[in-house]
């Protein structure tokens, strides 16, 4: 008969488990913040430079830290649940200060990410300058207000006149019927007409024009065209690469 097991001895058939797993992760984790917030300092330096914004740092980690290891206090907990609960809340706290800290660096990211996946909307750099990504048909495309709707134009140097197709005309609540196409254009594609029309406003961001005059096309086109007539008005527009940009 095989001796049984001492008081002090695993039972039989069970093994000692090692490091748990998932404490490892939450360390890992912790040290990929930390390490993270210690290249982010160092390549945004300034940024945590004030003696207040490093106190606050350190109290809000120590307070969330506090919480976390008073579990054991107060409930039966194991020291692996202990350890994975200060550092998952370390690690959120860290991960707001950081998004915090870096606010403006991480808007600039994503408005950069937002103009390839949205080439009309403009992304809005210092001093009101605008930048729009060329689209993938290789034109610049803006979306402009005008009469409290949304108009997506398209950056036509050649064309002398900014051009509403008649859908567009019609979401501005401008009334076809009552227009007069007096204005004869003579394009690649021919003889055209338009009729005159004057907005109230026309903006492209923070950029913005008072009475503007426009014309609304006869026949549809694929899109209102942003002509020089707009650009003209501006203090100056230049291309670099992909990138167009528009000072007032």
């Amino acid at each position: 008969m095989p001796d049984k097991p001492g008081p002090w001895e695993a039972p039989p058939g069970r093994k000692r488990s090692g490091f748990p797993f998932g404490v490892l992760f939450w360390l890992l984790l912790l040290f990929a913040v930390a390490f993270a917030a210690w290249f982010l300092s160092g390549y945004f330096p300034g940024r945590l430079s004030s003696e207040q914004d490093q106190i606050n740092l350190v109290r809000l980690l120590t307070i969330l830290a506090l919480v976390s290891s008073g579990l054991l206090v107060t409930r039966r907990i194991k020291l692996g649940e202990v350890v994975r609960n200060i550092a998952v809340w370390t690690g959120a706290a860290a991960m707001l200060v950081l998004i915090y800290t870096y606010q403006d660096e991480l808007s600039a990211i994503g408005a950069r990410v937002g103009a390839e996946l949205l080439p009309s909307d403009p992304m809005v750099g210092q001093d009101g300058v605008l930048s729009l990504t060329q689209g993938p048909d290789g034109h610049f495309y803006a979306m402009a207000q005008a009469h409290g709707a949304r108009i997506r134009f398209m950056i036509d140097t050649g064309a002398s006149d900014i051009v509403l197709t008649p859908s567009d005309a019609k979401r501005l609540g401008i009334d076809l019927a009552a227009l007069r196409y007096t204005k004869i254009y003579h394009t690649a594609n021919g003889r055209g007409r338009g009729a005159p029309y004057v907005l109230d406003t026309l903006s492209i961001g923070p950029i913005q024009f008072n009475n503007v005059a426009v014309s609304v096309n006869e026949v549809e086109m694929s899109a209102s065209l942003l002509g020089m007539s707009f650009l003209g008005r501006l203090g100056s527009f230049e291309i670099h690469g992909r990138k167009l940009i528009l000072r007032q």
